[in-house]
């Protein structure tokens, strides 16, 4: 649609300058404007006589954020001169400011690590407040030196597993995909749930069961594939690689990442089973903390249940 958009943060930091590459170059291949948000992050002030409302900046404050704004559009001018800009300084906080200006056709930007009004928008509650809130996806893009360590979507691994969040999460890996008519590796991961022998479980006449969650596994991987591509998705070189892992999922998706030299690793904000809490906990951190890659994250819709 014409009225899609990307949508990047940014506050000067080299970090935000990668994002804003990333973001330049991902507009440009989807068709579609650059919206520059920069938040000042003003204070609220609550009166007893009227709703709340924020401190305005000072003239220095605005200078500044003018100073910053103007000059990420020129870089993004500079590196993508066929692109439609729009900047906005808002007076909310980073996370409110993007996912106001952000709707569900959207994609929103970010550094992993800014300063500023970013300096924590991804670290704790506040990326649980990103990931949980935002109307579209959101891609949490690695900087080496101010820029950012993949530009293109040639190759995307995506985590799944049995649970809603994870077929939507392949669902966009898969556009993302064909996009670019690149290649997907799709990941599922399982532990063990208990010691056993592997051995004397065989000589008692049971299958092992490292092949019972193969199988299973392989199964869960044809049904979402099945499930999510279509006629119109044949130009999708669809890799699959199933993982076992005995320790954190965390593991398999970078591992993976590491194997094929992905160039973006797509979750979804919830997930369960193998990849339990996929965006919201422990294993979301880990992937967002520890990719090299960028990582394209799928909120959960809040009309969508688990």
């Amino acid at each position: 649609m014409a009225d899609n958009k990307v949508v990047v943060g940014v506050d000067g930091s080299h970090q935000s300058q990668a994002a804003l590459e990333w973001a330049s170059a991902e507009a440009v291949r989807r068709g579609v404007s650059l919206h520059i948000v920069h938040a000042l992050g003003m204070p609220l002030i609550v009166s007893a006589y009227g709703g709340p409302q924020r401190f305005q900046p000072t003239n220095e404050m605005s200078g500044q954020a003018d100073a910053v704004v103007t000059a990420a559009k020129e870089k993004a001018e500079k590196l993508q001169p066929s692109l439609t800009i729009e900047t906005v300084t808002a007076l909310e906080e980073a996370p409110l400011a993007l996912i106001r200006q952000s709707h569900p056709h959207d994609l929103i930007v970010l550094g992993s690590r800014g300063l500023g009004s970013v300096a924590a928008l991804f670290v704790g509650s506040v990326s649980v407040r990103v990931s949980a809130q935002a109307p579209c996806p959101v891609v949490v893009v690695p900087s080496e030196n101010g820029k950012p360590t993949r530009t293109r979507l040639d190759r995307v691994v995506v985590g799944v597993d049995d649970s809603k969040n994870a077929r939507r999460a392949l669902g966009l890996a898969v556009e993302l995909t064909a996009e670019t008519e690149g290649e997907l590796v799709v990941v599922n991961s399982w532990e063990v749930p208990f010691p056993y022998d592997p051995v004397a479980m065989t000589s008692a006449g049971y299958q092992p069961q490292d092949d019972v969650f193969e199988k299973q596994s392989e199964a869960l991987v044809a049904e979402l594939l099945a499930n999510v591509m279509d006629d119109q998705r044949e130009d999708v070189n669809v890799q699959v690689s199933v993982v076992r892992t005995q320790s954190n999922p965390v593991n398999a998706l970078l591992e993976a990442s590491a194997d094929t030299n992905a160039d973006a690793i797509v979750v979804g904000s919830r997930g369960r089973g193998s990849v339990r809490g996929l965006l919201l906990g422990s294993v979301s951190q880990g992937i967002l903390h520890r990719s090299k890659v960028p990582v394209v994250v799928l909120p959960k819709h809040a009309d969508e249940d688990d």
